[in-house]
């Protein structure tokens, strides 16, 4: 693990490791773009606009991590916030590889990344996320997350398909998981 991998992890070794070759970073306004790309390109996202990737990795960066390629090009991306009214509640907006780089474990690193960042930093207690039913990449990488941190994951349909405009937009499922420890140390 690299010094900024250990960081980001908080040196716990039930975190999982991104493969060679590249590094968690903080987004930057400038890899808006290529977020936007890798969003599109997951065909199975809410593509928001691309304005909104900029205004992500400005306002948001904190909440958020990317993974980086050996050339610094974001490869890998999740997108987070903390709840307003529940600050001890990280919300993963959005998670998504690039092509060339899935099934590599970028996902799951990621995910594992920025909690621990949360968990140390902020006191983050609880991540939720929405999943559509027939998401199955994203219902096992969150299922498996809980598992490898062995806590608790409940499920409750936060949006009903009709909510939506349109039609064809499965029901949002809520993962709620959590509680996670906090880690030792004054005002923990």
């Amino acid at each position: 693990m690299t010094a900024a991998q250990a960081d980001h992890a908080g040196a716990r070794t039930d975190f999982r490791e991104l493969p060679e070759g590249f590094k968690l970073d903080t987004p930057r306004v400038a890899d808006g773009a290529a977020i936007w790309r890798i969003a599109r390109d997951s065909r199975t996202l809410d593509l928001n606009s691309s304005y909104s990737y900029l205004l992500w990795c400005r306002d948001f960066a904190a909440t958020s991590v990317v993974a980086r390629d050996a050339a610094g090009e974001p490869a890998a991306f999740v997108t987070g916030y903390r709840r307003p009214e529940r600050p001890e509640t990280l919300v993963v907006w959005q998670v998504a590889v690039d092509d060339a780089h899935r099934g590599r474990g970028l996902a799951a690193a990621l995910l594992d990344g920025l909690t621990a960042r949360a968990v140390r930093e902020w006191g983050v207690r609880h991540v939720e996320t929405t999943v559509t039913p027939h998401n199955d990449a994203s219902n096992r990488l969150f299922a498996s997350f809980a598992e490898r941190h062995g806590v608790p994951l409940r499920r409750e349909v936060l949006f009903d398909a009709e909510l939506f405009p349109g039609q064809g937009h499965e029901p949002e499922v809520l993962h709620l998981i959590g509680p996670f420890a906090l880690p030792p140390g004054p005002g923990h």
